[in-house]
């Protein structure tokens, strides 16, 4: 103990004073004894003693005054302090941590004094430290020095009442007892209690422990109420003490040490001021904590250059971040300060691998990204000002990170491990050497698993290629382990690359130092606690814990694998202590701790960690770095930065498929281009081509030789027909460039069973045929009653060419490829129904779930169930698809939170699944209890279209490449037709291919965004008008075939009739109905009415069909009328009437304007409304032009100008209403509700059904608002900027129509704003620039324009400055002003989009110069968009790619800044 250390005098025998009576010492008897026999619901008095008051009285004082005071072990001399150190009364919670701060260390000193001073004044400290170990090092290391015992909770989202007060627990017999938490067990016992991550808890979970901190009191839910001991005293003394009191003192003793990262600027919840107040603080220096942690480490301090000049740098980067911060907030472009341990591992790292002389520059570089991840996605001037920094500091040249050649050796510091062999049962020896170095190998014994070790150097066939790349990753590995740290695996930081191998690898790893390998998947509903322990009922109905797979393998010294802990958010941080310190808390006051005894281990209190344990974390890739690659994480493991295949590895695999080499080549070019077109901006939009997918197009090419149609091979992978408008045009670019040209679609004939297969008869095109491709049938043997009882029917299927070859797709991918499907497509294209068919012809038996917004993980798992008040687990359709090998639907994917679709990514990729009960999913059984995954088992996911209108979450991200993509699309018109034509027969063939071709339009009309809705053909349940078929689908025929349907069963109803069904869903968007009319029209489909019209059509003519004959059928001139409240009928007195003449009304005659006020509308005779005279007519149209003229004047527009701008209008009208729909849903899922879970009301939430038994309260879920994540802003405004260019070449040009089309799109965009029900969701400014300057204002931030004549005044000067415009072009000058002005402002999310037609040749603009305005500030997304003579420079898309869009046709520009848009703010 450190005490000893300091008081030299301690007798070595430490022997605690205890006082017993009878057989049992009193510092054994706990408050948390406390049960009430037989109980099992809500408690309220506590079962007590029968005692009279006087004799308990007696009792207790004659129990204290036989106890004597507590022994004293020594003096403690600290400064000017001097402390008698106290024993322990229980020696098994007293600090045991191996990595205790040094006691002689200055600084260390100082924070021990200032520990030491609150104490003894009775003060709680409140330690403000950066992330990372120091302050918790700190607060134990003083909790040895002054020998107390101590408690510890670790802090985060998940922690409630429960854990800080008092938890329930049903013993054997019912009985129900009360288990304190640490801190009410350091209340009692007058212990330490240490609170780490104060700034991770939820508000208002703090204020549970206000009145324990300020006045020692708490009221326990066991009906005891701890009390100041001084107030204990006094009642006691003053006899005030009653028979059955339930006041327990608190320990004189109790102190609270609290840990919290100062926030702002790191992430975190702002301490609540009355907590606040209740602790004295102590501001830990980033400095001293880094020296700290430095001098904590065993290994001797290196002498060495490298590590002389990186130390100097670390602390000048630390002494720069610090006085900038005092002038101004966190600035995301400077070069953050370095983790809290980066010394520590630069340390021990070049003390165990001494480096040669001087490091090449992508070693150097690799280096810093091990010490400080957070780098890999900093910006180019972080970048940059390091790279200066080290040049300065001796340390050479900065290089990439990346591998700069194939030979290249990526361990750390150059090294490559050589050799590994065994030393003893749980111990290796692992050499490593330096390549091109006369330095000796370096030995170090590492530990290692039970198992055999798998030889190395690798012998035999490999299932991988040992690259340099690969074994580099793999020294790195090695080496973070023998300095005993755990691994955290950092992904790439661009948002496409090729595998980096990272199953692989973990597993590799495992193998060679004979690990027993647990993989722990990850997914965003576990909780803090769920990752240590879970609840679990034994026979009879007690309630125990049990370790989860993370504690089990602690103590086993497994490696276990944390795939994918991105996902769980700050909730990560909830392991520090048991990664950094190999300790962590329990249940029921058990504890790991670094060190202890056989006696307390056979105590069952402490357990102790295995030296072999160890944690490799990696990620899902479906987050950014930014928001989870933190200072924590970065403490937490010694960092690994992955690295990509490149070219020629990727190729070797590519054709160890099979693949023709030339298609292998022609694959990975298209591959590479289109990497590097993604960016962090349209990733959500563009589907990953990783490594995977590539194998899986080349397995395919290998094994049909025949379906060589790269195009559309590529096109269906990356799901190209839903992408948005400007994502496909660089798709398509891209694939011209790599010259896969697309070929005619080919005509598939039926699908046929054939004995004991079923035949897809060769496809043919332009007189060509392909070989027959036959599907071997399901052996019924296999699952008897799943034949007998789940394979979907139906009577009838109309096959057409497009989905027989999408089934032939299907089968090829399921049943011989063994891969997994998801399928998307719009609604009523029969996703369900190709599926059911192909399963029906397969003879394949399938389960089915349907997801919603409700759906939980534990739902897809089991369903629970309470039986004799003993939980009961029943599997779900997924874990019997799973056991029985049967293909699984899960429908409407897109609708369920992404979190929960997120499971199925790991199911597919390895066959696994961690379940909550304990179980697991493995291909194969390894332990009791193993769920192995049937080899017929297949997932088949199907959704809707991503993006607008659909409403769906963008899942395809979380579950990366392990599904094989397909897409659904209707049907070609001679499809279509032939369906339409058996449907209906007594239909004439002329107006069937009208409809067809009408229909097609309407489809690709919502494809160029000029329609909001995706007009189809079949329904999801055409099965229900074609035959019966099993499935879950509700009633619902999609548009085209329900129209046929009526007017197959109502003839005598006009088209406008029956089309009123698919189109009066869009009776109040004019623009629509209008562009719906011009398709009709367009196919000879001429229908009177549509809409409004049509509706109030059919209500005169159904309704109120009127013959109404006026007495008076005089006229004498128009004129308005008399303005009532009254329903009036024919006269020429009042206005607003029917039927009348002379005054503005409605179905009259001879008025000037129509005006309804409602009521029923009787309609003159159409030969009485032509009889009206010439002289009137034109005295009505004189009067309609003098009020359309003072309406004008109101507005302060002319007649010209209103035409011209209702011009813009017009021509925008579409992307208009898809942009402010968008926008508007946007709004409303920002406020879309989620299950809030541990509430105290609501529903009844099955996964915590244990704690309802025990009698908790927050059992509850209910729906509310989502709390962001730790770390990321409340929502705020989105900041926008627009830039126009108004250049005088914009005049000069406009005979393309360039000027023209801005202006139609700054239209669109001021209307599409001013229409946003929430207009506070987005502050928007436009700007121009032109050669007289960079930022002329158009539309300012705080001034937007709200009348239609301001909007006008707008693009009358975006036609009047280029008309006037000096010469010269400030496109980068105007993008960097927007960018610094966009990025001032306090928002959400930063945006810039500029157009330019600039000749960057003549104004000498550079990629670099874009490159540099374009990402200045990393907050802000930028786009540029190039026409006209900027849209010729072929390199805007390679130097900028996600960001600079070439637009050759002007009149694309609405379209293209719509869809940039659209992209960036839906991210």
């Amino acid at each position: 103990m450190l005490f000893k250390t300091l008081c030299p005098y301690i007798p070595s025998s430490g022997l605690l004073a205890r006082t017993t009576l009878g057989h049992r010492s009193f510092s054994s008897i706990r408050a948390s004894d406390t049960f009430l026999a037989g109980h099992s619901g809500p408690v309220t008095p506590r079962t007590t003693f029968t005692m009279s008051r006087t004799p308990q009285r007696r009792l207790d004082h004659l129990l204290r005054e036989l106890t004597p005071a507590i022994a004293s072990v020594g003096t403690l001399k600290l400064g000017d302090i001097t402390y008698e150190v106290p024993a322990a009364q229980t020696p098994s919670r007293l600090a045991r941590s191996k990595d205790l701060l040094d006691i002689n260390d200055a600084v260390n000193l100082d924070n021990l004094h200032f520990l030491l001073q609150k104490y003894l004044l009775g003060q709680d400290a409140f330690l403000v430290s950066q992330p990372g170990p120091y302050a918790r090092r700190l607060a134990l290391t003083f909790a040895s020095v002054i020998n107390a015992e101590y408690e510890y909770i670790a802090l985060h989202r998940d922690v409630g009442e429960t854990e800080l007060k008092q938890g329930r627990e049903i013993r054997k017999g019912g009985n129900l007892v009360y288990v304190d938490s640490p801190a009410v067990s350091a209340v009692k016992h007058g212990r330490l209690l240490i609170l780490e991550g104060i700034e991770k808890a939820e508000r208002g979970i703090m204020p549970v422990l206000n009145n324990l901190l300020e006045n020692r009191e708490m009221n326990l839910d066991d009906g005891t109420h701890i009390i100041h001991p001084q107030r204990y005293t006094q009642l006691e003394s003053g006899n005030s003490l009653e028979h059955g009191h339930n006041f327990v003192p608190a320990h004189k003793n109790f102190r609270v040490i609290a840990i919290a990262a100062p926030v702002p600027p790191y992430p975190g919840y702002p301490l609540d001021p009355p907590f606040r107040s209740r602790f004295q603080s102590r501001f830990i220096d980033p400095v001293a904590s880094l020296t700290a942690l430095r001098a904590a480490v065993t290994s001797p301090t290196p002498l060495n250059s490298l590590y002389t000049n990186l130390r100097n740098l670390i602390l000048a980067t630390q002494y720069a971040s610090e006085s900038r911060h005092a002038l101004e907030a966190i600035s995301r472009s400077s070069l953050p300060p370095f983790p809290q341990t980066a010394l520590a591992k630069l340390s021990s790292l070049v003390a165990t691998f001494p480096p040669s002389a001087s490091l090449a520059p992508g070693q150097l570089a690799r280096l810093f990204l091990t010490i400080h991840p957070g780098l890999i996605h900093a910006s180019f001037q972080a970048w940059a000002m390091l790279s200066r920094q080290t040049d300065e500091a001796g340390l050479g040249e900065l290089g990439t990170p990346s591998m700069s050649s194939q030979d290249e050796e990526i361990g750390l510091l150059g090294y490559r491990i050589s050799s590994i062999k065994r030393v003893d049962e749980r111990t290796a020896e692992a050499t490593f050497m330096l390549p091109g170095s006369s330095q000796p190998p370096v030995v170090v014994k590492v530990p290692a698993g039970p198992k055999p070790l798998r030889p190395f150097p690798f012998e035999g066939k490999l299932e991988f290629y040992p690259t340099n790349r690969f074994m580099g990753l793999l020294t790195c590995f090695l080496q973070a382990h023998a300095l005993g740290w755990d691994i955290s695996l950092i992904p790439p930081a661009l948002p496409s690359t090729a595998s980096t191998s990272t199953s692989t690898l973990v597993r590799v790893f495992g193998q060679i130092l004979g690990y027993d390998q647990e993989v722990v998947h990850m997914y965003k509903e576990l909780g803090g606690r769920e990752l240590i322990m879970r609840r679990k009922i034994q026979d009879g109905g007690a309630t125990t814990w049990e370790p989860s797979p993370l504690i089990e393998g602690a103590w086993a010294g497994q490696l276990l694998h944390l795939s994918g802990l991105d996902v769980i958010g700050s909730t990560a941080g909830s392991l520090a202590r048991l990664i950094q310190d190999r300790e962590i808390e329990l249940w029921e006051n058990k504890r790991i701790v670094s060190d202890a005894s056989a006696e307390e281990l056979a105590a069952g209190e402490l357990t102790v960690a295995h030296p072999s344990f160890r944690i490799i974390s990696t990620a899902s890739k479906s987050l950014p770095l930014k928001d989870w690659l933190s200072d924590e994480h970065a403490n937490m493991f010694f960092p690994i930065p992955s690295q990509p295949m490149d070219h020629r590895e990727e190729a070797d695999i590519l054709r160890a498929t099979g693949c023709p080499p030339s298609l292998v080549e022609t694959l990975l070019s298209f591959a590479g281009k289109y990497r590097q077109s993604m960016s962090e901006d349209n990733v959500l939009k563009n589907r990953k081509l990783g490594t995977r997918t590539l194998v899986r197009i080349a397995r395919r090419l290998a094994m049909f030789p025949q379906d060589d149609d790269l195009n559309t091979i590529i096109s269906r992978s990356l799901l190209a027909e839903f992408l948005p408008a400007m994502e496909r045009m660089n798709l398509d670019t891209l694939l011209a460039e790599a010259n896969i040209d697309r070929k005619t679609p080919v005509f598939n004939a039926n699908a046929v069973v054939e004995g004991t297969a079923l035949v897809f008869p060769g496809a043919t095109s332009s007189g060509e045929s392909v070989p027959q491709t036959s599907i071997p049938l399901f052996d019924a043997s296999q699952d008897v009653d799943g034949v007998a009882s789940h394979v979907p029917h139906m009577d009838h299927f109309y096959d057409n060419s497009l989905q027989t070859g999408l089934m032939r797709d299907l089968a090829i991918d399921l049943e011989v490829l063994g891969e997994h499907v998801v399928l998307l497509g719009n609604q009523g294209v029969g996703k369900n129904k190709i599926v059911d068919r192909l399963c029906q012809l397969l003879r394949r038996p399938r389960e089915y779930i349907q997801l919603h917004r409700d759906t939980t993980v534990n739902q897809l798992m089991y369903t629970t169930s309470l039986e004799g008040g003993v939980l009961q687990y029943t599997d779900s359709p997924l874990l019997r698809a799973i056991n029985f090998g049967r293909v699984i639907i899960i429908d409407e994917a897109d609708k369920a939170p992404e979190h929960v679709v997120a499971i199925f990514r790991s199911l597919a990729g390895q066959g696994e699944m961690t379940l909550s009960d304990g179980r697991r999913v493995r291909p194969v059984r390894e332990r009791e209890g193993d769920i192995a995954v049937h080899p017929n088992f297949r997932l088949i996911l199907l959704a809707n279209r991503p993006g607008y209108p659909f409403l769906g979450n963008h899942f395809l991200q979380v579950l990366g490449e392990n599904f094989s993509a397909h897409s659904v699309t209707n049907p070609d018109q001679a499809s279509e037709r032939k369906l339409l034509e058996q449907l209906a027969p007594e239909l004439s063939q002329d107006l069937i291919l009208r409809l067809v071709g009408a229909f097609h339009d309407l489809r690709k009309g919502y494809e160029s965004g000029v329609l909001n809705y995706p007009y189809s053909l079949r329904g999801k349940n055409i099965g229900f008008l074609l035959g019966f078929t099993m499935g879950a689908d509700k009633p619902e025929m999609a548009e085209l075939i329900n129209l046929v349907r009526h007017m197959r069963a109502y003839p005598e109803d006009s088209l406008g009739d029956a089309l009123r069904n698919i189109f009066d869903f869009d009776i109040y968007k004019p623009e629509t109905i209008d562009r719906l009319a011009e398709i009709l029209d367009h196919h000879g489909l001429h229908v009177p009415h549509l809409g409004l019209e049509a509706a109030r059509e059919a209500a005169k003519k159904n309704v109120q069909d009127i013959q109404f004959e006026p007495a008076n059928t005089e006229l004498s001139e128009p004129k308005e009328g008399k303005h009532d409240d009254k329903e009036h009928s024919g006269g020429n007195t009042y206005a607003g009437g029917t039927g009348g003449r002379d005054t503005a009304g409605m179905g009259g005659r001879g008025g000037y304007k129509r005006l309804y006020k409602g009521g029923d509308i009787k309609q003159v005779p159409d030969a009485l409304k032509d009889s009206v005279p010439e002289h009137i007519k034109e005295k009505a149209r004189e009067m309609a032009r003098q009020e359309l003229k003072r309406r004008l004047e109101e507005l302060d527009m002319s007649a010209s100008e209103a035409r011209g701008y209702g011009s813009l209008l017009t021509a925008t009208q579409a992307h208009m209403l898809s942009l402010h729909d968008l926008l508007e849903h946007l709004a409303a899922k920002e406020e879309e509700r989620v299950w809030l879970k541990r509430q105290t009301d609501g529903e009844l939430d099955d996964s915590r059904l244990t704690e309802g038994l025990t009698g908790e309260a927050t059992v509850y879920k209910r729906r509310g608002m989502e709390k962001p994540e730790l770390g990321r802003p409340q929502i705020k405004p989105k900041r926008i900027r627009f830039i126009f260019d108004l250049s005088a070449s914009m005049y000069r040009f406009q005979y393309d129509g360039r000027l023209q089309r801005s202006m139609e799109t700054a239209a669109m965009l001021m209307e599409t704003f001013d229409r946003l029900s929430r207009k506070e969701k987005y502050v928007w400014d436009m700007y121009g620039h032109s050669g007289d300057g960079p930022d002329i204002p158009l539309v300012l931030a705080d001034k937007p324009p709200t009348e239609l004549r301001d909007r006008w005044k707008v693009v009358e000067k975006m036609a009047m400055i280029p008309q006037y415009a000096f010469a010269g072009d400030y496109t980068v000058e105007a993008i960097e002003h927007g960018v610094n002005e966009v990025g001032k402002y306090d928002a959400d999310d930063w945006f810039v989009i500029a157009i330019t037609d600039a000749n960057f040749g003549r104004y000498q603009i550079t990629p670099e110069h874009l490159t540099h305005a374009m990402k200045r500030n990393p907050k802000v997304h930028t786009a540029l968009i190039c026409i006209g003579e900027g849209a010729e420079a072929a390199w805007i898309t390679k130097s900028l790619p996600g960001r600079g869009f070439r637009v050759n046709n002007t009149a694309d520009i609405p379209t293209v800044l719509r869809s940039i848009l659209s992209t960036m703010v839906e991210r």
